[in-house]
């Protein structure tokens, strides 16, 4: 078995290394001047285990993907028996829902990871878990919740008296599983904020019907009086839904 840590996070990669007990695998990683990726393995990786650390938390996302598929890329044609890609935040798993004339980008995403060569990956809280039949490969969706609730049992005096807040309509789902676990009260913000990414929720269905063409008249002369429009959203001022007085407020963004 051999660990080899992107750029993108090296501390994880040597973190697991040294939980292992074992040394990081030699990997070279170079930018040219003409601001390409160059990767050389300067290991004997033929017919071994290789585990690929990465992540897409960081600002540089694009280059960190097209770095991490060379390095797999690279295992791949140095005749690695399995490619384990371990990514606890995959890049584009927001992006998992047709917008308009836009695209599923969390399927490309997927599709060059299992092209370049990856039959595993362990990833942590995806998006929307369907996102993991966009794989030709096993994948390990893990979760964090433990962690984090056994944090706020260990770290939070009084968290009895605590109310677990989604900060959306649409986070009510996690916000609710935390609070069943540790038996408190739920509240919901609710209101103009926009969430990330909530400029691209719009998919084309509240828009306005298309005037007749000539060609359609016909069928609109048969319609009994005109076509409705349809009324716009329009969010009412934030406001908190639920009782939050006098309580510790766990605010759950997820």
């Amino acid at each position: 078995m051999i660990v080899f840590g992107c750029s993108s996070f090296p501390q994880m990669s040597k973190g697991v290394c040294d939980i292992l007990g074992i040394t990081e695998g030699n990997l070279a990683i170079n930018h040219p001047t003409n601001k390409e990726t160059d990767v050389e393995i300067n290991e004997f990786v033929r017919s071994k285990e290789v585990f690929i650390i990465s992540s897409g938390s960081c600002e540089d996302i694009n280059n960190t993907i097209m770095e991490l598929l060379i390095v797999i890329y690279a295992c791949k044609t140095n005749s690695a028996r399995k490619i384990i890609a371990v990514i606890p935040y995959l890049p584009y798993s927001r992006q998992c829902k047709m917008r308009k004339r836009g695209c599923i980008t969390a399927k490309l995403v997927a599709k060059l990871l299992c092209n370049a060569g990856v039959n595993h990956l362990i990833t942590m809280d995806l998006h929307h878990k369907e996102i993991q039949a966009f794989f030709d490969c096993s994948v390990d969706n893990l979760r964090a919740s433990p962690f984090i609730i056994q944090y706020i049992l260990d770290s939070i005096p009084g968290y009895q008296n605590g109310v677990i807040i989604a900060k959306s309509p649409d986070a009510t789902r996690r916000a609710s599983s935390y609070a069943e676990r540790l038996q408190l009260d739920i509240a919901v913000i609710h209101g103009e904020t926009k969430d990330e990414g909530e400029e691209y929720s719009d998919d084309g269905r509240s828009s306005p019907p298309p005037p007749c063409s000539f060609s359609q008249q016909i069928f609109c002369f048969d319609y009994p009086g005109t076509v409705p429009q349809t009324v716009p959203k329009v969010k009412p001022p934030i406001k908190v839904v639920g009782d939050v007085s006098g309580k510790i407020a766990i605010l759950s963004t997820t």
